[in-house]
């Protein structure tokens, strides 16, 4: 079930993914399991975009997709110390893509285990990042990007963090499409993600 939910959603089934994620959920289904199988789906539809196969118009389309699915898996996650936020994440797609897919499940899964967490959009500037991590005194900023070209946006929200005086602390994990261990040298963040689960536990060990 779990493959035949990612495979419907890499190629955009809207009605059948959202009617397979119902039936799935009644059937007692892990939630996170079925996270997981978006996060397998959004790779596919990641390549398929950088292959030329898809374009822009189906970006929007799988992130469509993915919030419906968010919606209907929200209410079975049991929120963790409900009432009490554990502390403070800036997120947001770095400066020149426009890609929110990763990142809206990101924000997601922190909001459900408690965060409070402060999305910024997409094509935001270091700046930004800056400013509203000072603003709101943030422990953790995630920095998402979906294309090889955010990896150097990724460098200069970094640097401006350090140009500010605030990089000591604050905790930097990236995330999306392209990311490893290689890039997280190159950008010089303290961590990154693989999917929203891992942006979960970084935030847990960082914060508590």
């Amino acid at each position: 079930m779990d493959e035949r939910l990612a495979n419907l959603m890499a190629d955009l089934k809207e009605e059948e993914v959202l009617r397979l994620t119902k039936q799935m959920l009644e059937g007692g289904a892990d939630p996170f399991s079925i996270l997981d199988s978006t996060r397998a789906a959004m790779e596919i539809v990641g390549k398929r975009f950088e292959t030329g196969e898809y374009f822009l118009p189906d970006l929007i389309m799988a992130g469509e997709i993915l919030r419906g699915v968010s919606e209907l898996v929200k209410p079975h996650i049991k929120f963790e110390k409900e009432g009490k936020k554990l502390g403070k994440v800036v997120i947001g797609t770095v400066e020149g893509d426009i890609h929110d897919i990763g990142k809206d499940i990101v924000v997601f899964m922190l909001d459900v285990n408690g965060y409070e967490v402060y999305d910024l959009g997409v094509d935001v500037p270091p700046q930004r990042f800056v400013e509203k991590a000072k603003e709101v005194s943030a422990r953790v900023v995630g920095l998402s990007g979906f294309l090889t070209l955010a990896f150097d946006s990724m460098k200069r929200t970094v640097e401006a963090f350090e140009h500010a005086g605030l990089r000591q602390g604050i905790k930097i994990m990236i995330g999306g499409g392209q990311i490893d261990e290689k890039v997280r040298e190159y950008v010089k963040a303290d961590a990154y993600g693989k999917d929203a689960v891992a942006a979960v536990s970084l935030c847990k060990r960082w914060i508590g």
